[in-house]
């Protein structure tokens, strides 16, 4: 069962604390870009996203650690419930964090028209094309729409929301079970946290923007030429 969720905006080492916890022993850890391979994971995230009850055994089964919360689905019932999981809150630098969502998430979102009339026609034959597009559409009434009220695109606007998400968190979550961990201050601040030995290997750095970008234009060409997509959230 979950004993450690991540309930930051994307963007802000979810991949890594991912590659992190899995390194410490809270092994699988789930990912919001699970999404893309389970279609299970997307229904119950759309579920607790409209307010209704869901099956935490069965979101999280085979699971020990989650991490990037899915936007616009409350977390704090699934803590009211389960009174002895940690959460983790990962922060970075504000102008990095807006700068790398509007080059990532952002662009890759905000399909024209034609685009999304293409992925619809296409998922008719790519089922793996309307799995990217079901999570897409996920993504836009959650994320753009719901928390940053289709407004992303005004840098003071985002930036604020980033601030009281943080803030928020902070509000509902105790003291105690709450670390606020930016990616770069490494292994020493998230095992003490979680109380385990420190391990001997480099903290995981990845999904970079670059890195990113190249799993957009690669996993989108796989989807369309029927190859297996890899998900790198």
């Amino acid at each position: 069962m979950i004993k450690v969720i991540d309930v930051a905006l994307g963007r802000t080492g979810t991949m890594s604390l991912k590659y992190a916890l899995e390194s410490l022993g809270f092994d699988k850890c789930c990912h919001f870009s699970d999404m893309f391979s389970n279609p299970e994971h997307l229904r119950l995230w759309k579920s607790l996203a409209r307010g209704e009850k869901i099956d935490w055994e069965r979101a999280f089964e085979g699971c020990q650690a989650s991490v990037y919360w899915p936007p616009g689905c409350d977390y704090t019932e699934f803590l009211k419930e389960h009174p002895d999981v940690r959460v983790v809150l990962t922060i970075r630098d504000t102008e990095k964090w807006y700068k790398s969502v509007y080059d990532t998430i952002y662009k890759f979102n905000h399909l024209t028209f034609s685009r999304r009339v293409f992925m619809l026609v296409m998922g008719l034959f790519r089922p793996g094309i309307r799995k990217v597009y079901d999570v897409w559409q996920f993504q836009q009434e959650t994320l753009w729409m719901n928390t940053y009220k289709g407004k992303f695109h005004d840098k003071k606007f985002a930036i604020e929301v980033f601030a009281k998400h943080i803030e928020e968190v902070k509000r509902k979550v105790p003291a105690d079970r709450l670390l606020i961990f930016d990616v770069k201050d490494g292994w020493e601040p998230l095992c003490r946290f979680l109380d385990v030995p420190v391990p001997d290997t480099p903290f995981p750095r990845v999904n970079d923007t670059a890195t990113f970008i190249e799993w957009r234009t690669l996993g989108l060409r796989k989807l369309i030429f029927g190859e297996k997509i890899v998900n790198h959230g």
